[in-house]
């Protein structure tokens, strides 16, 4: 299993986290994304999308699947689950949802997101992964082995968000960035699942 933690150890770690909201009130988290966990032979790898450059906001950005909170959605979870479903045809059965991490923010501030780590069953994987063409141009299944790995991580001084000091740091995959919330949210999990 990566970085010699197993899935068992994971799945514990992030079932005891307790997140720390960004807000008092749920209901101005605009967003939330989900941080899906794959099994591919032995070794758990995350799944990104690359965004297309038809979107309106971060066109081209590495990014986790998920979205803006629709009326109709009961909580938050409920979203990143629809936006997964919708981004890369993920079947919300076929995810045990492990924990939520912190609440955090895009660098303006603008918008607060919730995220939710899965795991994608086992037993459906390989996954017959469905992108929708206008909003996901690549899909990256990126090794965790490769993101604990600090020769693919760039380090930047830690900038403050929302009282709160964040790491800086920017991850690499075959030519891809990953930055910004994103690199900011991956780093938060990697800390509370895979530490040693």
């Amino acid at each position: 299993m990566t970085a010699a933690v197993s899935i068992d150890t994971v799945r514990k770690r992030l079932r005891q986290h307790k997140y720390v909201p960004i807000t008092p009130d749920e209901s101005e988290i605009g967003a939330a994304v989900l941080v899906p966990l794959y099994l591919l032979g032995n070794d758990l790898h995350v799944i990104f999308t690359k965004r297309t450059m038809h979107m309106s906001m971060q066109q081209g950005h590495v990014s986790f699947p998920g979205g803006r909170r629709e009326p109709g959605d009961k909580d938050l979870l409920e979203t990143a689950l629809r936006e997964s479903h919708e981004e890369i045809g993920l079947d919300p059965q076929h995810v045990e949802i492990l924990g939520r991490i912190d609440d955090f923010s895009t660098r303006d501030g603008k918008i607060f997101i919730a995220g939710f780590v899965g795991l994608i069953d086992p037993g459906a994987c390989p996954y017959a992964w469905r992108p929708a063409e206008r909003e996901v141009a690549e899909m990256l299944e990126v090794p965790v082995s490769h993101l604990l790995d600090p020769a693919n991580v760039i380090v930047a001084e830690p900038r403050e968000l929302n009282g709160r000091m964040w790491p800086n740091e920017t991850f690499v995959f075959r030519g891809h960035r990953i930055f910004g919330a994103t690199a900011r949210a991956m780093r938060h999990v990697l800390d509370i699942a895979f530490s040693q």
